[in-house]
């Protein structure tokens, strides 16, 4: 987790020179390739948004030909994200509450101060536009299904998995998860999508996380923007790298998830 959080941290620091290339809907890029869309609610509150930047629509719809050439289908999870659907992540009880739990267990039951549970939710929620690259339309996640079943494809965890199995090269999956999360991951990448080493289901391309991995070079072409349905608006390098929330949120949530902990917990007879 804290090799996540600095990894982050050079996020902020990697050049970045925005194209301002539009947002463009998968559902109608991805016709040709046979895959479905999560019908869920981010937070139980957002529509998802299947928008992602035009110039990396055709590498994903043929890296799910490719998948489909295997049996398998593409299920995309989420997309695009604006700011406030971001911000959302770090209010999401359930998500927030597992990240405690483990922040817990990693300190032996000592409460963690705000500036730690913001660097440990920082490895899985972004906390910040500038390296947040759904925020960049540069992003998506996704599960893989059997073609023929409609069976996921076991990689260790479903989407959202928040636990050790999370990071893409975690030694805790069998060896035939691993294996589905590398061919995976080797589809994508033939493609031009690099996979986030923190979360298994996570791909991006163009932006600060694909070119640093790559070891490009290249400055990224994608950064954080709002969108209107229509047009982006790109966001400056300052207004991209305040913190979603301030440290103080995160002080409140610990004590407010702490009060629930202890109201819950069963009373003895």
């Amino acid at each position: 987790m804290e090799k996540a959080f600095e990894f982050m941290e050079g996020m902020r620091r990697y050049p970045l020179d925005e194209c301002g290339e539009p947002l463009v809907s998968l559902r109608e890029g991805l016709e040709g390739a046979e895959v479905v869309f999560s019908d869920t609610l981010l937070n139980d509150t957002f529509s998802r948004l299947y928008w992602v930047r035009a110039g990396i629509v055709a590498p994903l719809r043929d890296a799910a030909r490719e998948m489909n050439e295997r049996g398998w289908v593409m299920k995309i999870e989420d997309g695009y994200r604006s700011p406030e659907m971001q911000r959302a992540q770090s209010h999401d009880s359930r998500i927030f509450r597992r990240i405690l739990q483990k922040i817990l267990w990693e300190l032996h039951g000592e409460i963690p101060s705000p500036d730690f549970m913001l660097r440990r939710l920082s490895a899985l929620i972004a906390t910040r536009c500038r390296v947040g690259t759904h925020i960049s339309g540069s992003a998506v996640d996704i599960s893989i299904l059997d073609r023929h079943t409609g069976t996921e494809l076991d990689r260790g965890g479903a989407y959202l998995e928040m636990s050790e199995l999370t990071p893409m090269a975690s030694p805790f999956p069998t060896e035939a998860q691993r294996q589905n999360r590398q061919a995976i991951t080797d589809i994508m990448h033939r493609h031009g999508w690099m996979a986030y080493p923190y979360e298994f289901w996570h791909y991006s391309a163009g932006d600060v996380y694909a070119e640093s991995l790559l070891r490009s070079g290249r400055a990224a072409r994608y950064g954080a923007v709002t969108f209107d349905g229509s047009e982006i608006t790109p966001l400056s390098h300052e207004e991209s790298d305040v913190l979603l929330e301030p440290v103080e949120f995160y002080r409140d949530r610990i004590a407010a998830e702490l009060r629930l902990a202890v109201s819950e917990k069963p009373k003895r007879l």
